[in-house]
């Protein structure tokens, strides 16, 4: 059985059945048998039962909410903003998709009669093993584009986000998502393990460099499509040209935002000498402000940890970097209190010896290390195996530009950061992972190209 706790309680909230080999087994088999019928379904009626699941959320979005808050500790404004964030983000793909699938014709040629056609098939049956801490953004970011496209899907949600997939699942079939097309898969990495021993034609993970390096393994026996949505250790650097208040509140924000359990959360900052101590006081000042605790209040910005173990690995970061010579300005600590919490903290005149500088925190620790100029910033910046997103803040956008060309990162960012925008790819490098979701290119991703060569003479 899998037990399902409150991270703000620490009380059992539910317990759900999880998969086994025959169960999965039966599973995959009913989506292989349901998804010839789905593919042949007209493009028309998969938009409709689509657009039926997002009227849907939107409808339940606020109980939605609260079960996301209880299962993972998400503070209930951030859970109902993710809800109501994603029923914005499904029109693109039920605008784009026809656009994006349709056959092309990229040769006609009258004197030999000649025609080139690439049409767009679906892959067959993929899985999407998802994520806890965005599950609304991260899992309708994989099935929706893969079930518009004719796909049938084995969705495994993380154990930490259970209900929240299951309750995703009830609302497919409300939709009218046929029977075996859109399947649950319950239980922890070792049931995942197990739905990958089928020879299926695609798996899109989201989590872990160290899991995503086992499900490429797992998925190169069979020769499946792979695509890896993985951690990042992403950097901002401050300019010395900015306004320092604006910004230290931009990036508190982007840094502990759900409660700094993003993989596009900010997770070092580079600031100018010229501007540290200044910066420093805003930041840490903001910091200090911000309400932790039940994170079913409406005034609570931090809430628990979504997983117990993260606490002593946020810990030992900040043990690492004062032994090493940072600051500890604020925080730090687990609270004296029921639930996995922590209290924010700030950690100054980092160094890159400190692993709070090189290793993934996914939780609200920030290390802040100052720079002599934009050459020190670009080498730090780059100073890491991650490359998902980086962002700079300066009053100058060639300034940015210049900086930003530099970055092998899948996303960057000029004045803002932790922004995802559905007509934009969302895609890593390096150890963050390979290919990509979101844009035109994020629904072409879940479909084969098949080649024709037509001649009528």
């Amino acid at each position: 059985m899998l037990t399902i706790v409150n991270p703000s309680t620490e009380d059992r909230v539910e317990q759900l059945p999880d998969d086994t080999v025959v169960t999965i087994a039966h599973k995959v088999e009913q989506a292989k048998h349901a998804q010839a019928a789905w593919a042949n379904t007209s493009l028309a009626e998969r938009i409709q039962v689509i657009r039926r699941f997002n009227q849907l959320l939107v409808e339940q979005a606020e109980g939605l909410a609260s079960l996301l808050t209880a299962e993972m500790g998400k503070p209930i404004t951030q859970a109902r903003a993710e809800v109501q964030a994603t029923t914005q983000r499904i029109p693109f793909f039920l605008e784009q998709v026809e656009r994006v699938i349709q056959t092309e014709t990229v040769l006609a040629d009258p004197n030999s009669g000649l025609r080139e056609q690439i049409s767009h098939e679906p892959l067959g049956v993929v899985a999407n093993i998802s994520a806890w801490n965005y599950p609304y953004f991260v899992g309708t970011n994989v099935f929706i584009p893969a079930l518009l496209t004719g796909n049938a899907v084995l969705y495994k949600p993380s154990e930490y986000a259970a209900l929240t997939g299951q309750a995703i699942a009830h609302l497919m079939g409300q939709a009218g998502v046929p029977e075996g097309v859109f399947q649950l898969i319950l239980g922890t990495g070792e049931v995942g393990a197990l739905l990958l021993e089928h020879p299926l034609n695609g798996v899109f993970f989201t989590g872990s460099y160290a899991t995503g390096c086992k499900v490429a393994a797992a998925a190169s026996r069979h020769l499946m499509k792979v695509q890896l949505e993985l951690g990042g250790k992403d950097p901002a650097y401050v300019c010395d040209d900015v306004d320092v208040a604006t910004v230290a509140a931009a990036l508190v924000d982007g840094t502990f935002y759900n409660t700094g359990q993003s993989c596009c959360a900010i997770e070092r900052i580079y600031v100018h000498y010229r501007i540290y101590p200044e910066f420093v006081a805003h930041f840490v000042k903001r910091v200090e402000g911000l309400q932790v605790g039940d994170p079913t209040l409406e005034t609570t910005y931090i809430g628990p940890l979504a997983r117990r173990a993260q606490l002593q690995v946020l810990e030992h970061q900040i043990a690492d970097a004062v032994a090493k010579g940072a600051k500890l300005a604020v925080g730090g600590y687990r609270l004296d209190r029921p639930g996995y919490f922590f209290a924010p903290a700030v950690l100054l005149d980092t160094t890159h010896a400190m692993t709070v500088m090189r290793e993934e925190s996914f939780g609200p620790v920030i290390g802040i290390q100052p720079v002599s100029d934009d050459a020190e910033a670009v080498q730090l910046m780059s100073d890491t195996p991650y490359g998902l997103t980086a962002s700079v803040y300066t009053a100058q956008e060639k300034r940015a530009r210049a900086i930003l060309q530099q970055m092998n990162s899948g996303t960057v960012y000029w004045n803002c950061c932790d922004r995802v925008s559905p007509r934009l790819p969302w895609s890593g490098r390096g150890h963050s992972g390979v290919g990509l979701t979101l844009s035109t290119y994020g629904i072409q991703t879940f479909t084969q190209p098949k080649a024709w060569h037509l001649r009528t003479n």
